[in-house]
């Protein structure tokens, strides 16, 4: 693996070395629209810039899951670069990436151009800024040959025609002195054929563009003293929280990728980004996960049908194309975490309804062995099942009645808190049971009844709390048969599977339960590995969906898992009531220390500092615990 990337102040940077040969893409994202910009470097060194622009609420024709209205801006509809009447070649000087894509040039006459790419905060707008620079002692002639604004396209969709437009505010022709620099701004809109354009400033958007990364980063900063690791949380915050739409349904987070927008899923929405952002303070992200749960509450009908897997089309629409994915499953856990970690009990109040008719649904889904069925799981049927019962679907359940039992006790239901820790139990030996298997050696699990090869989901019990066959699924986990130097294969390659496909989320999962269970230092040198891969490599700075399908797309929950890795699995945080929580005081031995300061959680803000031998935990500038590490610990906020 090459790493094309360094870190460089608090992101990372690209210096194009002679003959490199590179291309990549980052996705960005805000209220109003999404923006793909590919860069790289040919093989003549030239820099090499496109742009996508993906405008999640101006739905096209049929509105389905892909409806967002997105396209390619043509290259000749892009304002070009005069200097002394000659078209600019650029060659690629440097890239940088810190929430926004900074890309630096060179010209054959020496003059030095920077492009800086991002979102609006709130417009269907993406922008990006142009400086030029002349370093020479030769005067230049600056001309921008294109009308200030041009119409790219015209398009139908369902509120009527939608007209793409490029704008720009450079002057037509400048005059560069020695050492002066000139800046414009390129707007990429689209609105409705009846609304005006109207054009934000260039400079105030870049302004909003840097605050918003600032809101998402402050919160919950972590120092572990390596670097690659910082920054890639870092950055994580920024892919996972970045990524929230307003909507007609309101502010909607969704995963991205070119496909999936102004839109939520069970797994991605529910599971994986609501209990991380739950944790977060961050107004948008809070008010995003609200209205994800309850856009399912009216599907949680006294027939107890299953409740979809996506509602799409600004909320205006489902999928359920997998038929039921757990999906049931998912909303227990993620809504349960959800609560709280958060501390809310008005969210509480709003949702336990909801969280108690997902229970009982993944009760009367119970089959005569004790596991819970159902037609297939998030991955949705593209490996082999026996499309009754697989290992993800009564994972989760088992955790979520675990955190429903919590709720419960907080809510004043005594007797179903007991009936939900009856029913863990029971479902725990009933997964032992029905999925434990020894295979090639390894005491694990099976994923379904009559399949038996490795998956990648056998960290799942194990990130819940089982343990009873801990060592031999961590084994497993990091066998040849699973793990590869990319993440772990989904499933292993034999007659059941030829696919070498990885998908992060269940990397992700199995680092998280790694740590949770006191075993990080077994699996720290692959974490390590991964965090620089995917930070520094050939496709960064984000987790990724999946590889070969979706070609590492960086959707936007994939994030919140990689952070969760800190909070849930190295810290071990775990919710023991809406003002408590409890947690495990120790470090990976390659760790000196482990801070992670503006924790926003269970009805409070705090720190928690991690030494080699102690620890402290800290809230309003007073230390509420601290102590010798070693023993888990339950703290009351």
């Amino acid at each position: 693996m090459e790493n094309y990337f360094e870190l460089h102040n608090d992101g990372i940077k690209w210096d194009v070395k002679k003959g490199q040969i590179h291309k990549d893409n980052i996705e960005m994202s805000c209220f109003g629209a999404g923006y793909i910009v590919a860069y790289g470097v040919d093989n003549n060194g030239i820099l090499f810039l496109s742009r996508y622009c993906i405008y999640p609420t101006l739905r096209t024709i049929p509105n389905n899951t892909h409806a967002s209205y997105q396209l390619d801006i043509s290259p000749e509809k892009i304002p070009q670069i005069f200097i002394n009447d000659v078209l600019v070649d650029e060659r690629a000087v440097t890239f940088e990436i810190n929430g926004l894509l900074r890309a630096f040039s060179i010209t054959e006459q020496g003059i030095e151009i920077e492009h800086i790419f991002y979102p609006s905060l709130s417009d269907r707008c993406n922008i990006e800024c142009v400086s030029i620079k002349n370093p020479t002692n030769t005067i230049i002639e600056l001309e921008i040959k294109q009308d200030n604004t041009v119409i790219h396209s015209y398009d139908r969709g369902t509120k009527g025609v939608y007209i793409t437009e490029v704008s720009h505010d450079a002057k037509k022709s400048i005059t560069l002195n020695k050492d002066e620099v000139y800046a414009f701004y390129i707007y990429y809109t689209a609105r409705i054929a009846n609304e005006k354009l109207v054009l934000p400033s260039g400079k105030n958007e870049l302004d909003n563009r840097k605050n918003r990364i600032k809101q998402l980063t402050s919160p919950l900063t972590l120092d572990t003293g390596n670097a690659v690791i910082d920054t890639m949380f870092s950055f994580a915050k920024i892919r996972a929280g970045e990524s929230i739409f307003k909507t007609q349904s309101g502010l909607l987070h969704s995963p991205g990728g070119e496909s999936y927008y102004a839109a939520v899923w069970c797994n991605d929405e529910i599971e994986y980004a609501g209990p991380w952002f739950s944790i977060t303070g961050d107004s948008y992200s809070l008010e995003a996960s609200m209205n994800a749960y309850k856009l399912y509450i009216p599907f949680m009908s006294d027939t107890y049908t299953r409740i979809p897997s996506s509602i799409i089309s600004e909320g205006h629409d489902i999928w359920e194309g997998a038929g039921d994915r757990g999906d049931a499953a998912m909303y227990l856990y993620g809504a349960s975490m959800f609560v709280l970690c958060s501390g809310n009990r008005e969210y509480a109040k709003e949702l336990w309804e909801a969280i108690k008719w997902c229970a009982e649904y993944c009760e009367r889904k119970k089959s005569p062995e004790g596991v819970i069925m159902s037609d297939s799981d998030e991955l949705e049927g593209r490996f082999p099942t026996d499309r009754k019962a697989n290992l993800s679907t009564s994972s989760l359940c088992f955790g979520g009645l675990k955190l429903a039992a919590i709720l419960a006790k907080e809510m004043g239901e005594d007797e179903l808190s007991k009936q939900y820790i009856k029913r863990a139990l029971g479902l725990e030996t009933s997964i032992e049971e029905y999925f434990g298997a020894t295979l090639h050696g390894f005491e694990t699990y099976r994923y379904s009844k009559g399949f038996d090869t490795l998956r990648s989901w056998i960290c799942l019990p194990v990130c819940m709390g089982i343990n009873t066959r801990l060592e031999g699924t961590l084994k497993a986990m990091l066998s040849n048969y699973l793990w590869t130097d990319d993440g772990m294969l989904t499933c292993e390659i034999g007659e059941e599977n030829t696919s070498s496909t990885i998908w992060d989320r269940s990397t992700l999962y199995a680092f998280r339960s790694a740590f949770f269970t006191d075993k990080g230092n077994e699996i720290w040198d692959a974490f390590e590995s991964y965090c620089e891969k995917r930070l520094l490599g050939d496709r960064v700075p984000y987790a990724v969906e999946a590889y070969p399908e979706g070609d590492k797309r960086h959707l936007s929950a994939e994030s919140a898992l990689f952070c969760r890795i800190i909070t849930e699995g190295i810290l071990g945080i775990t919710p023991e009531g809406f003002n408590k929580f409890s947690f495990f005081p120790r470090l990976p031995k390659k760790l000196d220390h482990l801070y992670l300061y503006g924790i926003n959680a269970f009805g409070g803000v705090f720190d928690i500092l991690i030494k080699k031998d102690s620890y402290k935990v800290i809230s309003n500038s007073k230390v509420i615990s601290s102590g010798e590490n070693g023993e888990r610990i339950i703290i009351t906020i």
